[in-house]
């Protein structure tokens, strides 16, 4: 007699579960996006936790460091992009696209705890189920291919923004992140990078 219930579920339902998620935050009016972030990042936990492959292992020095290089690294890709984006038009984007997607979290209406909870969320949810869940079952058969794979599926979701610029910076993350994740072979050095580069980059020292 079997006590209790399996609490895991496929991949393909958690999968449908977290788009249907980042889809309704995206199409929610401005004003409810950061509670649409709880909701959907909970949801990202909550799918990583019942599919059963996000890890959380005891973080070692070096997982600390590594994710506080990629953080570093990152936030100056970014900052390179900005100044081609701002001198050059890069791809025809323009800053308004940047300053839209700072409005939402960023926003001074939005109390500065209130901001850093967002942020440990974001991170929570996204490495979780996409590095952590997604990323950690594409790589027995992609390999390093596993990476911008992952990228690519959720720089797709981000299309919902109707915004080209978050969806170019969505997979220029996603890949740092996912190469993060390979090489550092544990799931705290993502967290670490991602919520740091939030920090650095919406909070700390802004790239606009």
């Amino acid at each position: 007699m079997r006590v209790g219930m399996d609490r895991r579920i496929g991949v393909l339902p958690g999968f449908a579960a977290v788009a249907a998620a980042m889809i309704f935050l995206f199409a929610v009016p401005k004003g409810y996006f950061v509670a649409a972030t709880f909701a959907a990042t909970t949801v990202m936990m909550v799918v990583a936790y019942l599919v059963g492959n996000a890890r959380l292992p005891r973080p070692a020095p070096r997982h600390l460091l590594i994710g506080l290089g990629s953080a570093v690294i990152l936030y100056f890709i970014f900052y390179a992009g900005n100044l081609a984006i701002t001198n050059k038009g890069l791809l025809g984007v323009s800053g308004s696209s940047e300053a839209s997607i700072y409005a939402l979290i960023a926003s001074p209406s939005n109390p500065l705890l209130l901001q850093v909870c967002v942020l440990a969320f974001d991170a929570a949810g996204y490495e979780s189920f996409f590095r952590g869940t997604l990323q950690d079952r594409l790589q027995p058969r992609l390999g390093i291919g596993a990476a911008p794979a992952v990228a690519l599926v959720d720089a797709g979701l981000h299309a919902a923004t109707l915004n080209p610029l978050w969806v170019v910076t969505t997979f220029v993350a996603d890949l740092a992140w996912g190469l993060t994740y390979r090489y550092g072979r544990n799931l705290s050095a993502n967290l670490t990078s991602h919520f740091l580069w939030d920090l650095a980059v919406f909070i700390i020292r802004p790239i606009r």
